[in-house]
């Protein structure tokens, strides 16, 4: 057991990256990492472009989205979001993936937590928004290999569903427990 409560004797030294795979996705890289003892080894790190999703409130209910998840091979109902652009904020990233999905725009939009999806190997980051007071702005304007249906689900049915087989996104399931701690729903 470490004695030093900050955890400051557990940091590893971390090796110069190199590049090992690079897509349209994500890049894979390896480093040289020393552990506080003096050991090391090689170790992965996945770089990826941080994402954002927005919790959108109706009255009683969530504006989510229902669409196609290749990996997972199945249809999944999760709060809207997606990648966020080079160069943009995460709250820029999360209201333009709002409009483009639902068509709506957030009166108030609200950062409810950042956090890392997977901090064993991936290195970006995931930012959660609540969207309230939303209004019509227009038709969704998906990516023209996007196929979303948006919806309105009441917040029951959310909680009831979420981390279950239509609700299979642990992100979402995140961005639903940040949603209940700052509501207390």
């Amino acid at each position: 057991m470490s004695k030093e409560k900050d955890g400051s004797t557990l940091i590893w030294k971390v090796g110069k990256k190199e590049r090992l795979l690079d897509t349209p996705i994500f890049t894979v890289n390896q480093s040289k990492n020393t552990a506080p003892d003096g050991q090391s080894g090689n170790y992965i790190s996945i770089d990826a472009r941080d994402w954002a999703a927005v919790v959108p409130v109706v009255g009683d209910d969530f504006l989510m989205v229902r669409q196609w998840r290749h990996a997972y091979q199945g249809l999944s109902l999760e709060f809207p979001g997606g990648v966020i652009d080079a160069g943009e904020s995460p709250e820029a990233g999360a209201a333009r993936e709002l409009l483009e999905e639902t068509g709506c725009k957030a009166g108030t939009l609200v950062h409810l937590g950042t956090m890392s999806p997977n901090p064993a190997l991936f290195s970006n980051r995931f930012h959660v928004f609540l969207a309230e007071n939303l209004t019509t702005a227009g038709e969704q304007k998906l990516d023209a290999d996007e196929f979303v249906d948006c919806v309105r689900v009441p917040k029951k049915e959310v909680f009831a569903k979420m981390g279950g087989s239509e609700c299979p996104h642990a992100l979402m399931v995140a961005a639903l427990e940040l949603y209940r701690q700052r509501t207390g729903e």
